[in-house]
């Protein structure tokens, strides 16, 4: 998952990876017009389409960007690998996290 992932995206940043789908050579954006590089500029219905359903799937990962932020670091990681009482305090930390945040 790429970090951009992970945080909330604006409206903007929907709008041109929908864009992105219908216009794979490119595409501009100038306020509320789009321009496509040599491809067939979508209709505004297919484009609100595409960010309806790029925001459903986004929200329906709101539990892995709030885990993100509450899981152990990489470097806590790797000190659990040599201690176990740090490796269960680890797992409880992931457990209650998950536990927090379930998959929907």
């Amino acid at each position: 998952m790429a970090i951009y992932a992970l945080r909330e995206k604006t409206d903007f940043e929907f709008k041109l990876e929908a864009l992105s789908t219908f216009c794979p050579n490119g595409c501009s954006v100038e306020e509320d017009e789009y321009y496509c590089v040599s491809d067939p500029k979508p209709s505004q219905e297919d484009l609100d389409a595409k960010i309806a359903e790029l925001k459903a799937e986004h929200d329906a990962q709101e539990y892995a960007r709030k885990r993100q932020y509450e899981y152990p670091s990489v470097q806590e990681l790797v000190v659990a690998l040599y201690d176990t009482d740090d490796k269960a305090d680890i797992e409880a930390k992931r457990a209650a996290v998950k536990l927090k945040y379930p998959k929907p």
